[in-house]
């Protein structure tokens, strides 16, 4: 992905260490103090969920398993004193996330899991971004609402893939029958992240991938960093089930509203993109909840709760974000970051390349 400007301390050193070759000696030295530097970062943090440095910089650390970062030589992906900042900020978003969700009773059949998925869902009173996008938004908010959503649109599905080999039976079965779609069975104009694309260059935005990450705020950036997190590790494998399914389940709906939203404001590669999610997501929502979240409970009981944890931080994290955008637009202004360097209410540089 591009390579975003740093948020504060620690993303000032972080990219400073990438940009130079890992066989260097000195740079060597640095990445093994970046773990304390994570530890620094955390002791400044506030609120963790809002803090620009940290997320930014665990965003970082995570493309790096990803598509990696322009100008980043690749062998840092697994350099020791790396993964050991990228535990510590992450282990720290994990701890945060477990104290802020509830737990759940974890029942012992695949309907039953189902069950209380939907009801998880059916529950959730959290703000209603896709209903004003449908029928309040103008076309700047539209655009906006499209570069929040880019940094993990741009590589749907690519997280939950972790999943694949750590499952097994019906549950593996299920989450592959999933990704198949996410990935256009095949196809690559059908799949999800290039539909997505398209809306973007449509709208008059740059669609390359991390484009928006200067302009995505921190609370935005912590879900994606939670499902990176989730993914990565195999001791969350029921986190990253969990947090699958609640995706679908809560996808098809407000699809139906964003693509109505679009059509209106004149974006129909957009709207189609929210089409294809309230079609699928109506097939994957029974998958996700009974077969791949219901199998995994029965075959591996130890995973179970934590397939509540990932479901629970869905909701919570996607309500922190729809405020932090609705609070902006309702008072008149961005819910994107100001651009780096750019006069303040320079609204053409903020929405078109």
């Amino acid at each position: 992905m591009r390579r975003p400007q740093p948020r504060g301390p620690l993303g000032e050193q972080l990219l400073t260490l990438l940009a130079d070759p890992p066989e260097d000696a000195g740079a060597r030295g640095r990445a093994e103090e970046l773990a304390a530097a994570a530890a620094a970062a955390l002791a400044r943090a506030g609120d963790l969920l809002a803090d620009d440095d940290v997320q930014l910089s665990l965003f970082v650390l995570h493309a790096l398993h990803y598509l990696g970062v322009e100008g980043v030589d690749e062998r840092w992906e697994l350099e020791p004193g790396i993964v050991r900042a990228r535990e510590v900020l992450g282990t720290a978003l994990e701890e945060h996330l477990r104290a802020q969700v509830p737990g759940h009773d974890v029942p012992a059949t695949p309907q039953a899991v189902a069950d209380a998925l939907f009801a998880l869902a059916a529950d959730d009173d959290g703000p209603g971004l896709a209903r004003f996008l449908s029928g309040r938004a103008g076309p700047d908010q539209a655009r906006e609402f499209l570069q929040l959503k880019s940094l993990y649109q741009l590589m749907e599905a690519d997280p939950h893939t972790w999943a694949i080999p750590r499952l097994r039976g019906r549950a593996k079965a299920a989450l592959v029958e999933i990704q198949a779609d996410e990935y256009g069975g095949g196809d690559p104009r059908r799949m999800h992240s290039g539909m997505f694309a398209a809306g973007m260059r449509e709208a008059g935005l740059d669609d390359a991938y991390g484009a928006a990450a200067d302009r995505v705020p921190a609370v935005w950036l912590a879900g994606i960093n939670a499902v990176s997190v989730f993914g990565l590790h195999r001791r969350l494998r029921g986190a990253i089930v969990g947090h699958l399914a609640m995706y679908e389940i809560t996808s098809s709906d407000p699809s139906r509203f964003l693509a109505r939203g679009f059509r209106r404001l004149g974006l129909p590669a957009a709207a189609a993109y929210y089409d294809e999610h309230v079609v699928a997501d109506a097939a994957h929502e029974q998958i996700a909840a009974r077969d791949m979240a219901g199998g995994l409970v029965v075959a591996d009981p130890a995973a179970a709760a934590d397939v509540f944890f990932g479901a629970r931080s869905v909701l919570h994290l996607d309500a922190l974000a729809a405020r932090q955008a609705l609070g902006c637009w309702e008072a008149g202004r961005s819910a994107l970051r100001p651009v780096p360097g750019a006069p303040a209410g320079d609204r053409v540089a903020e929405l078109v390349r």
